[in-house]
Formats: C-alpha cells, structure tokens, sequence
C-alpha cells in the first residue's frame, strides 16, 4: 500500500520540475529576443573618441606665427600692449573640455588683422553611435553650410583634353565660380605657369588678363589635413569700404573639429588683401594645430 502511494507522488513532483524548467527556459528565450537593444546582449557600446581635453588655445599659436598672421604686431611700440596682443583673448565657454576658443586683432598703417581659432571636442550621447562618428556627422554639416563651389579643371587636366583632341583653349565648367578674387600678381600671365593651373579665360579676353581666380586659390576640400578639411575664402567689399578678405580652414580630426578664421581688411580703399598670401598662412597655422593635436 505504500509503494502505490509513493510512486505517484514522486511522478507528479517530477513532473512539476519538468514543467517549472521548460517554461523558465521558454520564458528567458522570449526576453532576450523581445529586447534586442539589451547592451552585452545585441547592442555593441560604441568606443569614446581619441581625445578626452581640448588644449589652450591662446597658447597654441606662437609669437613667429603671430607675426607672420598679424604684421602691425610688430609694430607696437609699448611692450605691455605688445604682449597683451600676443596673448590674446580668450572666447567665454562654459565647459573647457568641450569647447574653447582664442582671439586676436591687430592694427597696423596698412591693414587690420584678425585671427580666431576655435576647437570643438564631440561627445557622442548615444551609446550605439560613436564620438568619432557623430563629429564626422556635424563637420558635414558645415561641408554643407560652406557651400564651397564645384572644382575646376587644373592644367593637367587640360593638357590631357588638348592631347586628345579637344580644343585647349575651351573654358572648364565653373569658370563663373563665385570663389575669391585673384590677387593683382595673379593676373600676369606668368604668374599662371607658375602656380601649375591656368585660370579659365573667355575667348575674347586677353592673353594678359584673368577672368577668374586661379584653380590652386578655390574654396576648396583639402586632403592634407587631419581626416578631413576645407577651405573657404570670402571677399567682401561695400561701397566705399575698403575690401576685407577673410579665409577660413577648418579640420577634423578624430573627435576634436578645428577651425581658424584670418581677416584681414586693407587701410585703403581699392587695396585687395592677398587672397595666396593669407591662405598659405592660414593652412600652415592650421598643420602646426593639427601636429599639436597627434592628427
């Protein structure tokens, strides 16, 4: 009589084991699949970006630089001023990890000068999206916002249209470009051959004369600078005014975005700032930043 009752009751208790363990494990598989963006389960953390602080950056730019970019600084005669030029003026941020910027200006009988530099470090708030991205996402935002106009033709790339056939005097596409002005030297027909790109020119014009900037001096996307890069040149002239020319290179590298603006508006009225000139000065600030960086 007490093996018949319990044998029964052992059946029934396995049997309730057997039932609890097949539906926890049902029960786990339904979880897992029903919350995919679990992290550890289907959702990778994405890596924080390369640079974690931003430097000063009144203290990025040194003296021989300054006084290549801003002449008149030379020219302060009271020391105390001179240095207080020197050091700049830093631009108000609420968080110097994040952004920081730095201001100069300058005046001088010639010209007046400005220079900014700005760096911006991107954090990414999205844990599937990673820093490196998201400040590759806004630097082609402003890609975007600089609106820089489509390439022209260089001289290789007339040279090898000549050879095949096609007329070598015909005008590229974007010869109206609205990029900067060609400075005065620009116009001599010597100064083409030498900078290896020939501007595009009407046929009616003379041989003498340029129609349009060199190719070499276009806003422009640069490939010799951190992961990506720009450059943007602006001339702007109102009436009477005199012409203030202002040049713009931005970078990025990694998750820090870099950008400097150099101004410079003449003393004189009908004097165009040297649009070769302050470019090649602002790219070469530009490769010390982004050296400075490790980019």
């Amino acid at each position: 009589m007490q093996r018949k009752a319990y044998v029964p009751g052992v059946a029934a208790l396995l049997a309730a084991l057997l039932a609890g363990c097949t539906g926890g494990s049902e029960g786990g598989a339904t979880t897992d699949h029903s919350q995919p963006g679990r992290p550890g389960v289907a959702t990778e953390v994405a890596r924080p970006g390369k640079y974690r602080t931003l430097p000063q950056p009144c203290r990025v730019v040194g003296h021989k630089t300054l006084d290549s970019l801003l002449p008149g600084i030379r020219e302060i005669a009271d020391e105390r001023q001179r240095e207080k030029a020197y050091a700049g003026e830093p631009t108000l941020t609420y968080d110097t990890d994040r952004k920081v910027g730095c201001r100069w200006k300058v005046e001088s009988a010639d010209a007046t000068d400005h220079l900014f530099v700005d760096f911006e470090r991107v954090v990414s708030y999205d844990g599937s999206v990673s820093d490196d991205n998201e400040a590759e996402q806004l630097f082609a935002r402003r890609v975007e916002a600089a609106d820089l106009p489509e390439p022209v033709a260089s001289e290789s790339a007339s040279g090898s249209a000549s050879a095949s056939g096609s007329p070598s005097g015909t005008p590229s596409p974007g010869a109206s470009s609205t990029g900067p002005s060609a400075p005065p030297s620009a116009s001599a027909s010597g100064s083409a051959s030498a900078s290896g790109s020939v501007s595009p020119a009407s046929p009616s014009s003379s041989p003498s004369a340029s129609d349009g900037p060199s190719t070499d001096l276009q806003p422009r996307l640069l490939d010799d600078l951190g992961d990506e890069a720009f450059l943007d040149d602006e001339l702007n002239s109102s009436g009477s005014t005199a012409e203030r020319r202002t040049v713009t290179v931005a970078f990025r590298t990694s998750n820090v975005m870099v950008t400097i603006e150099y101004a410079e508006q003449s003393a004189t009225v009908g004097v165009v700032p040297d649009s070769e000139e302050m470019q090649d000065r602002a790219r070469k600030l530009a490769s010390q930043l982004a050296d400075s960086l490790g980019g």
